[in-house]
C-alpha cells in the first residue's frame, strides 16, 4: 500500500508541552518531513472567495463580517482564467518541486467538490472542481501536490469558536460541538487527501495550540 506522507506546518503554537505529553514522531513522519524539506523550492497557490474583496484571506475576520454577509461572495466567485496546465508548467520550468494549494482556509470555503458541505466551489458560477483539475495536471507533469487545509472554521456552528480568538463576529450563537466538528473535519480531510487525489500527496494543515484559533 502506498504511504500517505503528512507534512505538518506548525503555526502559532505557544506554551510549553508537559514532559509526559511529549510528542515522538514516527519514522514515516520523519521521512515525510525530510522529503518535504529536501524539495525546498515550491509554489503556494493561495486564493478562494476571500480573493474577491482584495483584502487578504483574513478579510472576514478583520472586517467583522457576518456569515450571511460573507456568503454572498460565493455568487461572484468565477475564476474563469484558471489554467492549471499553464500554472504547473510554469512552476516546473522555474525549477519548483511541488505546489501547495489552499483546499480550505479559515472561512471554511472548500475549493473542491466536498460531500461534507454546500459551501464549496462547485456551487459557484464557476462550478468546476479546481483542485481535481490541478491534481490531474500535477500528476501528468510529474510535480508533487501539497494541500493546505485549515483546522479553523469561521462559519460552521459546530466549530468551538467561543474558545478561540478569531471568528468572533460571524454571528454564530451556538456553543459549538467539537465531536461533531471533528467528524466533519475528518471526513472532509480524508476525502480530499485520499479518495480523490491519491494518498501520495502531502496534507499541510494549520496546527493549533490551546486557544490559538
Amino acid at each position: 500500500m502506498k504511504r500517505f506522507l503528512l507534512a505538518i506546518a506548525l503555526c502559532g503554537i505557544t506554551g510549553s508541552v508537559p514532559a509526559q505529553n511529549k510528542y515522538t514522531p514516527s519514522a514515516s513522519m520523519i521521512d515525510a518531513r525530510k522529503q518535504f524539506q529536501d524539495m525546498k523550492f515550491g509554489l503556494f497557490i493561495h486564493w478562494g472567495v476571500f480573493s474577491i474583496p482584495g483584502d487578504g484571506e483574513w478579510v472576514m475576520n478583520n472586517r467583522k463580517l457576518r456569515i450571511h454577509e460573507y456568503a454572498h461572495l460565493k455568487d461572484f466567485y468565477n475564476p474563469s482564467a484558471y489554467n492549471p496546465k499553464e500554472w504547473v508548467a510554469m512552476a516546473k520550468a522555474a525549477g519548483m518541486k511541488y505546489i501547495t494549494f489552499v483546499s480550505r482556509h479559515h472561512d471554511g470555503f472548500s475549493n473542491w467538490d466536498t460531500k461534507q458541505s454546500d459551501w464549496k466551489i462547485t456551487n459557484t458560477p464557476y462550478g468546476k472542481d479546481v483542485l481535481k483539475m490541478l491534481a490531474a495536471e500535477c500528476k501528468a507533469q510529474g510535480i508533487k501536490l501539497c494541500l493546505y487545509y485549515s483546522l479553523l472554521d469561521w462559519t460552521r456552528e459546530d466549530y468551538p469558536w467561543r474558545t478561540g480568538r478569531t471568528g468572533q463576529h460571524s454571528g454564530r450563537t451556538g456553543k459549538g460541538d467539537y465531536a461533531s466538528y471533528f467528524n466533519f473535519m475528518k471526513g472532509a480531510a480524508h476525502r480530499v487527501a485520499y479518495r480523490l487525489w491519491g494518498n501520495r500527496n502531502y496534507l499541510v494543515r494549520r496546527a493549533l495550540g490551546p486557544d490559538q484559533s
